[in-house]
């Protein structure tokens, strides 16, 4: 896969993710009845609609920044995974399996996204030296 195409995907993926989770967050943060009753009926409190409304319009600006704050896309990924995951779990256990559509597509949709991310951008482990190279005075104190 070349460059362009991995770039191409990553930023159709963000594009896409911004507008669902974007969609939803004003949606969550604007009383929206239809976003609001599921969102009851699968026993969250009101007040966990609008801090999960915020979350979502934070992640996707920072999701939408080119080349930087790497560490942060990267919580932000997790977060939108957590909540794919909680929502799929809540839908099958009140709703039943076909309310989990729209979280098993998100779900794929997030999912190749993150792999272009980490494509674009690779994580760097490396293993910590011994504790004599982060000593600042010669006495090692």
């Amino acid at each position: 896969m070349t460059l362009k195409t991995t770039k191409t995907i990553y930023w159709t993926g963000v594009f896409l993710t911004s507008l669902w989770f974007g969609a939803s967050g004003f949606c969550e943060l604007t009383k929206n009845a239809v976003v609001w009753d599921i969102t009851v009926k699968l026993g969250y409190p009101p007040h966990f609609i609008y801090i999960l409304g915020v979350a979502k319009l934070s992640g996707i600006l920072v999701l939408l920044i080119p080349n930087n704050l790497l560490r942060l896309k990267e919580w932000v990924f997790a977060g939108i995974f957590f909540d794919i995951i909680f929502a799929f779990l809540s839908k099958i256990a009140v709703l039943g399996f076909p309310a989990t559509v729209d979280a098993i597509i998100a779900f794929v949709m997030v999912g190749v996204t993150y792999l272009m991310f980490r494509k674009l951008y690779p994580a760097l482990y490396t293993k910590a030296h011994a504790d004599n190279q982060y000593r600042t005075s010669p006495a090692g104190l």
